[in-house]
């Protein structure tokens, strides 16, 4: 499977069931987004097959969405428009379940925080109550009350669910199986997160020898607030980081690029997404060296 040139990811042997709860991990780049497209049905196999159930519902986040909200609507109109039968309390019931109140019901989208229409874009992909809910970077907007009100709906989801994501915590409370998206394979991960992190922060994702952690000590609220800050600007990072590499992906992805009298322009376009791709591994390793900070704090 892939956009049309070499294929991002191949020969792969995969199985999802109904109580199954998902982690993609992989650095950026590697293909977890990819694999998340093919299995919401938002992008097709090259080669090989997929067996799906006939009345499956399949929910699908990305960050991207939130930016495919209708910016003159209220939240109240764009769930009108999925449930016309519903009455307005109903239908306000569903949106305060999402911390969409009263307020911001009927406050147009432009106006709304990031937070705010994270909220809004998780109620429309889960609306429908899905069998197999598929998440690519959902706290990526969302404030901290947010994240654990996202990591309590999830762990009471009844049904799949498969996460892409680079907050660790969200993934250690919500996932049971890991799945490594690697050199064009996905692959059962058969340590652990805390593994996976260390090899992450040492830069070398095959060995996985466990390092001790020093006992914290007691910080200040000061040194406290400095961390959390620190993990802030580090997610902005990867978010700006991450954009651009969609949209590199997205300009790579256009076959009159590969025309002969375009090679020159294709090289400059593939230089710039391998300094894009670069940096996002520095950058993810900032972060998670920002987070393993605070939660050694906390």
């Amino acid at each position: 499977m892939g956009y049309g040139g070499v294929p991002v990811l191949r020969r792969l042997n995969l199985r999802i069931d109904q109580d199954d709860r998902i982690a993609l991990l992989g650095r950026n780049g590697e293909g977890k987004s990819t694999l998340s497209k093919l299995l919401a049905n938002k992008l097709q196999a090259a080669e090989g097959r997929i067996i799906r159930h006939s009345k499956l519902r399949i929910g699908y986040f990305a960050q991207h969405q939130v930016d495919e909200l209708h910016i003159d609507e209220t939240p109240l109109q764009h769930i009108q428009r999925l449930r016309p039968e519903e009455g307005q309390p109903r239908l306000r019931a569903r949106l305060a379940g999402f911390g969409l109140m009263a307020d911001q019901a009927e406050t147009v989208v432009g106006r709304l925080s990031g937070g705010q229409k994270a909220r809004l874009s998780l109620l429309l992909a889960t609306i429908d109550a899905p069998h197999l809910l598929i998440l690519d970077e959902p706290t990526n907007h969302l404030d901290m009350e947010s994240r654990e009100a996202l990591v309590e709906a999830l762990t009471e989801y009844p049904g799949a669910v498969v996460l892409v994501s680079h907050d660790m915590h969200l993934l250690g409370l919500v996932a049971d199986r890991l799945w490594l998206v690697k050199g064009g394979a996905v692959e059962p991960y058969t340590e652990d997160l805390d593994a996976y992190r260390r090899q992450l922060l040492a830069g070398d994702e095959v060995k996985s020898e466990a390092k001790p952690l020093e006992k914290p000590k007691k910080i200040s609220r000061d040194d406290m607030l400095a961390l959390k800050a620190e993990v802030r600007r580090c997610e902005e990072i990867l978010t700006k980081l991450n954009d651009m590499r969609d949209k590199l992906a997205k300009k790579l992805a256009d076959p009159a690029l590969y025309e002969d009298a375009r090679k020159g322009e294709l090289a400059t376009w593939n230089a710039k997404y391998g300094e894009v791709m670069n940096g996002l591994d520095r950058a993810e390793a900032m972060w998670l060296a920002a987070q393993e900070k605070l939660e050694a704090a906390t």
